[in-house]
């Protein structure tokens, strides 16, 4: 078996356990209100993550070195994180996949102005036809526009928001501080949400949200090892493999059918990504910054393997 066939089925696993985090957020939002179950999923995520920050080789605080571009970081994470429970709660699984799918293409554009990137004829011409896929997905006058997809979107620009920004931050700022700035302000913010709407838990449902930090992390590991084993360029298109996973999932345990505007339009989609990140890897762009990405939105109870990987494998 070769290096990239290893690369691609590990990081299908990873897609496969990132998949199955959102299905458990799906379960628990028929109950219990989107942002109680982002509180609880990120207060127990806190033990999982403070065992790797034990091994974060620099010394020092958590006050960053950069406070403007943290604190606009940890905003889009907030916002990425709420969006997207919130879009996982409310809509089919293959609906919000294809509109958090445009993460790449939202990276592409975002990082003109961030990162000094040239984007060429070749990419906006991806771009233009991967926002095309999203107006097919949401039909306008077709089907009610729902807050959940306003949701999906929002959660996509600010995760593209906030991967961008830590590729301009680069390694100015310590890992932790990164990681531990998005997740206390996800955790005050859905704190104060619960004032306004508390349902108490089961405890086998609290469980459950421990399971969604638990799923999270390891597909955040097994993402690393991926991307340490496989090019990128065959790596990075296994994140879409999601959209089969939402498909299973949604009729088996949900009783979503399949909605073929959906899956075209997700098509158009993914196809735009894969070609952005197929010029990226051809030596187009310097910067390379939806590969960098490597796509996963932001979800703050997972902790983004980019940074994750600086804490897990630091550079020497």
């Amino acid at each position: 078996m070769t290096a990239n066939v290893r690369g691609a089925l590990l990081q299908l696993a990873a897609m496969g356990l990132y998949a199955t985090h959102d299905v458990v957020i799906k379960s628990l939002g028929a109950i219990y209100p989107a942002m109680q179950i982002l509180f609880f999923a990120s207060l127990l995520s806190f033990p999982l993550v403070s065992i790797v920050l034990m091994r974060d080789p620099q010394p020092g605080t958590l006050r960053p070195a950069n406070p403007g571009w943290v604190i606009l970081r940890t905003l889009c994470a907030v916002v990425a994180g709420m969006a997207g429970f919130y879009a996982f709660s409310t809509l089919p699984l293959t609906q919000v996949y294809a509109i958090l799918f445009t993460t790449p293409l939202l990276i592409t554009i975002l990082s003109i102005p961030l990162l000094g990137e040239k984007v060429g004829w070749h990419r906006w011409a991806a771009v233009i036809v991967g926002l095309t896929g999203v107006l097919i997905v949401l039909r306008p006058g077709g089907q009610e526009i729902q807050l959940g997809h306003m949701a999906a979107m929002a959660g996509a620009v600010a995760s593209a928001l906030a991967a961008v920004i830590i590729r301009r931050l680069g390694r100015a700022e310590r890992p932790m501080v990164l990681m531990m700035w998005p997740m206390l302000g996800n955790f005050f913010a859905t704190g104060a949400a619960l004032s306004v709407a508390y349902q108490p838990m089961e405890l086998v449902h609290l469980a459950m949200t421990g399971i969604i930090a638990g799923l999270g992390l390891m597909g955040g590991f097994l993402v690393i090892m991926a991307y340490r084993t496989g090019e990128a360029a065959i790596v990075a298109p296994m994140q879409y493999s999601q959209i089969l996973w939402a498909t299973g999932y949604g009729w088996f345990l949900f009783g979503e059918g399949v909605d073929p505007a959906t899956l075209l339009g997700a098509g158009v989609i993914i196809a735009s990504g894969i070609y952005i990140v197929w010029r990226e890897s051809r030596g187009v762009s310097a910067n390379r910054p939806a590969t960098s990405a490597r796509l996963r939105t932001e979800t703050v109870t997972a902790p983004k393997s980019t940074i994750l990987q600086r804490l897990w494998a630091p550079r020497r």
